[in-house]
């Protein structure tokens, strides 16, 4: 097994990983959502808001699911780690924090 196969290998794990963990959090997200909230006019129900701040988490996490799979397929590309947009290697540190990040920190600062 070659260095780059290694990392390759240590990226999946780490991605195979975090995705077990967003996909246990969608279950629990879709549980607590099974309950809904009363939406009468005035009352002001505190399940109103829990429900509704679910529903935003299991978005989120929806999203997060999806950045993982993309970064699965590049992974299988052999394109992983490739800024988007500039084409250079994104750091390593970076990747090491955002796994699912597809752009290098300096072009993540030109989008600000």
């Amino acid at each position: 097994m070659t260095a780059h196969d290694e990392v390759s290998a240590e990226t999946r794990a780490r991605l195979m990983a975090e995705r077990a963990e967003v996909v246990s959090e969608l279950e629990a997200l879709n549980a607590r959502l099974e309950t809904k909230a009363d939406y009468e006019l005035g009352e002001g129900d505190p399940m109103t808001y829990q429900w509704e701040l679910n529903l935003a988490l299991l978005e989120r996490a929806q999203q997060h699911l999806a950045e993982i799979e993309a970064a699965l397929e590049q992974l299988d590309m052999g394109i992983y780690g490739r800024c988007e947009r500039c084409g250079k290697p994104i750091e390593p540190e970076r990747l090491a924090v955002l796994s699912h990040t597809t752009v290098c920190s300096q072009c993540a600062q030109r989008r600000r």
